[in-house]
């Protein structure tokens, strides 16, 4: 019998987001706002784009002018949805009836979710929709630039989406979670 040689392995280091925010607050880490932590890594956020910008913009408008006084609309905005995962996805609706607005939202204080996708599609599908699932966020949107459509996931079921709609130019999307909200694709991409 000889003895089996052990080669040390590199060790990858998972974060907490409470670690996230001890190392912010000691001065370990630079240029934290651009980023968001997704199961236990730093991952640095893409630069926006003209027409990224303008979408958010376009759907900043809408819900500001035709979500109700008892959801808050969130740009931007960083939401907690696990010990490890806090993702800053580009639209948050949050429910104020249950969100005082004082921290990040919660999962069960969130209504709809919306990522703005166009070179970070795949992470966005892949990555940062299960996650959306697994933590329940009942209904989210992924307004695809390439493919200029819009994808409404709802029905989260063991880390997926059970119901996914896709809507065109020129289509009127309805929401599932807020059933008076109306809102034609034209009127995101432009």
């Amino acid at each position: 019998m000889t003895p089996q040689s052990t080669t040390p392995q590199p060790v990858q280091l998972r974060f907490t987001v409470d670690d996230y925010y001890k190392m912010i607050e000691l001065g370990m880490l630079e240029n934290y706002e651009k980023a968001e932590i997704i199961e236990g890594e730093l991952i640095k956020k893409m630069t926006v784009g003209d027409k990224h910008a303008f979408v958010v913009d376009n759907l900043t408008r809408f819900f500001i002018k035709n979500v109700s006084d008892d959801v808050l609309v969130r740009v931007q905005n960083l939401v907690r949805l696990t010990e490890y995962n806090e993702p800053q996805p580009d639209i948050t609706l949050a429910d104020l009836r249950k969100f005082d607005g004082r921290r990040h939202p919660r999962p069960q204080e969130v209504i709809l979710i919306i990522e703005v996708s166009d070179s970070t599609l795949k992470y966005d599908r892949d990555t940062k929709l299960p996650l959306y699932a697994e933590a329940e966020i009942p209904e989210v949107w992924i307004v695809n630039l390439t493919n200029e459509i819009v994808e409404i996931h709802t029905n989260p079921s063991v880390g997926l989406y059970q119901l996914v709609k896709i809507f065109k130019h020129g289509e009127t999307i309805k929401s599932e979670t807020l059933p008076n909200l109306f809102l034609n694709v034209n009127n995101i991409l432009g």
